[in-house]
């Protein structure tokens, strides 16, 4: 195929241990703690799972400095366990169907221009910008899962300049991993390299230039970078 211009470079998330992960989509979860509904003035007993997606292009690697992005003066934070998928399919109906999908997990975190948000819920519009401009999805290593083994216990922790701001177990989870990618399978014919956001805690607050986040996930998933000056 001869291409009229230079096609993009292809958005990749390094793999502990060796390799790349080739990035195709970036889905999200929202309101998927409790207490994060609840902090975010809704009600998790009345809530049905919200999904969103960010550009490939918005990961950025593990220990990068990132920009301040545009158009904001309140960037929120909030950390994640991410989902890496091998394989795809539609309207999966198994959570062991679902998990035969996922090649690994890592610690990422879902930045986000809460102002730009908070005006477009106002406006009652769409609130795409609020989340998928440049480098809001920052990751850390993708590790496979047969070195992770059974994460539902497992504890997320997001610090900013060494400081605790978020802490909960997964299993505070409203949805699994697995029932979140059954439930995409019946809106979106998912595949290899997919990436999943799977929610955050509560804690979720402000970034200021210079900061340095955090966020770990049990023993192994680990996810550091820092806002520009």
């Amino acid at each position: 195929m001869n291409f009229v211009i230079d096609p993009p470079t292809q958005a990749v998330v390094s793999v502990y241990g060796g390799g790349a992960f080739p990035v195709r989509r970036i889905f999200c979860i929202g309101r998927n703690y409790a207490d994060h509904v609840r902090e975010m003035g809704g009600d998790p007993k009345k809530s049905s799972p919200v999904f969103f997606t960010k550009p490939a292009d918005a990961v950025a690697a593990n220990n990068s400095v990132i920009p301040y992005p545009q158009s904001t003066d309140d960037l929120h934070f909030e950390g994640e366990l991410v989902l890496a998928l091998k394989t795809g399919g539609q309207n999966i109906e198994t959570p062991e169907a679902a998990r035969d999908l996922i090649f690994g997990y890592a610690a990422g975190c879902d930045l986000t221009r809460r102002d730009i948000q908070a005006r477009a819920k106002d406006a009652r519009g769409p609130w795409d910008t609020s989340k998928g401009f440049d480098f809001s999805a920052p990751m850390g290593d993708i590790h496979r899962i047969t070195d992770v083994g059974d994460l539902s216990d497992a504890r997320l922790e997001t610090r900013i300049n060494g400081e605790l701001r978020q802490g909960a177990p997964l299993s505070l989870m409203i949805w699994s991993p697995e029932e979140i990618i059954m439930s995409l399978s019946k809106l979106f014919a998912l595949k290899a390299g997919d990436l999943i956001f799977t929610g955050t805690p509560e804690g979720v607050g402000e970034l200021k230039r210079g900061d340095q986040l955090n966020v770990t996930i049990g023993d192994q998933l680990r996810l550091d970078f820092t806002l520009a000056t």
